[in-house]
């Protein structure tokens, strides 16, 4: 089960994923309105196992520490990207981490570029990729810590590597797919082949 929820100021995507058997979950970057949030987790029967931060800007960690209190779940990050956080996070999120979700798992692959800490989650049949990959573009790579080759080389190394049909859930705007991105996004074109 996914919910998608658009927060705050920013537009931000606040994914709750949970596994129908278990009614297990997580949450993927509270960035703001967390009361809009533990009303849709409520809504659904969710417990929520773990909140996970894609990486440590205030648009995405806004709500993180409220979110933390009233679940009493714990709260992964990056470790380059745990200061922006306020609080101490429970754990964190390094490549190759195993998240449970029910009867599934996530798997975390460090993409930095966007951020020093940046972190994209692979799901079945899905990625959820933060700021690091949206549909047609990437994450902005001048804030300090930044890197635009690392945040391209994070993409076609670990991200497009991934099957064509599977789901991109990005931290702004609409979804897309592996296939889609890798053919059509325009920071992968190069002399009219994709990357």
């Amino acid at each position: 089960m996914l919910r998608k929820l658009v927060v705050g100021a920013y537009q931000t995507n606040c994914y709750i994923l949970a596994c129908k058997e278990a009614m297990d979950g997580v949450v993927i970057d509270p960035g703001d309105e967390v009361t809009r949030i533990v009303r849709e987790i409520s809504r659904n029967g969710i417990r929520v196992r773990s909140i996970l931060i894609t990486h440590g800007h205030i648009d995405h960690v806004g709500g993180a520490a409220e979110l933390k209190r009233i679940t009493k779940a714990p709260l992964l990050i990056h470790p380059h990207d745990a200061p922006a956080l306020g609080v101490p996070p429970d754990g964190s999120l390094q490549e190759g981490t195993k998240i449970q979700v029910g009867t599934y798992s996530l798997s975390v692959v460090h993409t930095p570029g966007h951020s020093p800490g940046g972190v994209c989650f692979i799901a079945p049949g899905a990625v959820f990729t933060g700021d690091t990959l949206f549909a047609g573009s990437v994450g902005r790579t001048d804030f300090p810590g930044g890197s635009h080759e690392s945040l391209l080389a994070g993409v076609r190394e670990k991200i497009f590597t991934l099957d064509d049909d599977l789901r991109v859930y990005p931290g702004h705007g609409p979804s897309s797919t592996i296939g889609h991105e890798r053919r059509t996004n325009p920071f992968f074109q190069s002399r009219g082949r994709a990357w």
